[in-house]
């Protein structure tokens, strides 16, 4: 077993530094020599992969491994591109073991969303498989492999995993999100607005659901949903979005209000100009009482009283 080796913010650097010198960079001045690989970053709006290519006279794996990285987190001057791994990403350990190369980044991976998660899962397996002798990635997020939505770990991916998928996975547009989370006391709901990226197949409605699940972004913004709560399924008719959640949602003991989860989620979907009341329903079932006071067997309109400083 090959011991693991630490790449870093901080190595890469030097190692991009090294590049530019040996002709890295772009722009009329790079080298025709050496073996030409695809660097795949986002493009501009963030929302699909672009590769350029990169011509190094790097031989040997583990050096090769470092080099490619390194040049994914940082974008030439001249192409308008966006880096597929975000910045908060400090920290990449890896090792090698036959044909399988192991990535472990640190806990900010995590931080990622869904579209920009699979995004970057597919920029780093397209670029290093290209690595002589590296067929398969396995990605690890502080130390635990990484899964899919359904919480399912990914396990060992290769560039062929991508190669239909990939057109899915540029089907995403961004979305601006009003969103509606507990204030600090945990009485009164404040607004967040915030911009994600949506597939084509997601509705807005179960967008919404899920990103409130996920919980606040800004500060002075609290959840007001656990995070272990599951959406089930949502729908609309007749301008009533039906949401059927698990029991999960039942046993919130968040320190919220009784009205607050409620009106986060009515007052975060009314955003929506298709959606006039929300219905609640738990396993399927509209005869839950949510904390023991209000009942569910009913449709939610929008309230202002519950949001902080008004409408």
């Amino acid at each position: 077993m090959n011991r693991t080796k630490l790449f870093s913010r901080t190595v890469f650097l030097f190692l991009f530094c090294c590049a530019l010198l040996l002709g890295c960079a772009k722009g009329g001045q790079e080298a025709e020599t050496g073996t030409a690989y695809t660097i795949f970053y986002l493009n501009a709006a963030g929302n699909q992969l672009s590769g350029a290519q990169y011509r190094t006279e790097t031989a040997g794996q583990d050096e090769l491994i470092q080099e490619l990285l390194g040049c994914m987190m940082q974008v030439p001057p001249d192409l308008d591109c966006l880096s597929a791994i975000p910045e908060r990403i400090e920290k990449i350990t890896y090792r090698v073991e036959e044909n399988v190369l192991y990535l472990y980044a640190d806990a900010n991976y995590a931080l990622m969303g869904a579209v920009e998660e699979i995004l970057c899962r597919a920029a780093l397996v397209k670029t290093l498989t290209q690595i002589p002798g590296i067929d398969y990635l396995s990605i690890y997020c502080a130390e635990q492999p990484i899964t899919d939505a359904a919480g399912n770990p990914v396990g060992m991916l290769s560039a062929s995993d991508f190669v239909d998928s990939i057109r899915d996975v540029n089907s995403f547009e961004r979305t601006e999100l009003t969103l509606y989370f507990a204030n600090e006391a945990g009485d009164a709901l404040v607004k967040e607005t915030r911009t994600v990226m949506r597939s084509s197949n997601t509705s807005m409605e179960r967008l919404i659901m899920e990103q409130l699940i996920e919980g606040p972004e800004s500060e002075g913004a609290y959840p007001t949903i656990p995070a272990d709560v599951k959406l089930l399924n949502i729908s609309i008719s007749d301008s009533v979005c039906s949401i059927n959640l698990d029991a999960a949602f039942l046993n919130n003991t968040l320190p919220v209000a009784n009205d607050i989860p409620i009106y986060s989620i009515v007052n975060s979907l009314l955003e929506l100009s298709t959606v006039n009341r929300v219905q609640i329903r738990i396993n399927g079932s509209q005869d839950a009482v949510f904390r023991d006071q209000i009942s569910l067997n009913t449709t939610f309109e929008r309230n202002y009283e519950y949001i902080e400083g008004g409408q």
